[in-house]
C-alpha cells in the first residue's frame, strides 16, 4: 500500500475528519535531504477534525504522530501538517 494511503487510513481510524487531504510532495524536494527515487518521502497533510478542539499546536502534532505510529513516521522524511478543529 502506498504510504499516502497508509497515512490517510491511519488518520481516518484515529479521528473523524470532515476534511482530510494527503499529498505526496516528494518530487518538489528532489535533490534535497531525505529524497528517495520513487517519492513517498515528503507529505503535506490538511485535516479538520473535532478531536483537535482546544488542543495546543504541540498537542495536535503529538496526536497526529501517535495516530500515524512510529513505524510509519520512521519511513517519512518530512510531514507538513495543517490541523484544524
Amino acid at each position: 500500500m502506498p504510504i499516502k494511503d497508509e497515512i490517510e487510513q491511519a488518520l481516518r481510524v484515529a479521528f473523524t475528519p470532515s476534511r482530510l487531504v494527503v499529498e505526496d510532495v516528494s518530487e518538489a524536494h528532489r535533490g534535497h535531504a531525505g529524497f528517495r527515487e520513487g517519492g513517498e518521502t515528503h507529505f503535506d497533510v490538511a485535516i479538520t477534525a473535532p478531536e483537535f478542539a482546544g488542543m495546543s499546536r504541540v498537542a495536535k502534532h503529538r496526536a497526529m504522530h501517535a495516530a500515524l505510529g512510529k513505524d510509519l513516521i520512521g519511513r517519512i522524511h518530512a510531514l507538513s501538517m495543517d490541523i484544524a478543529p
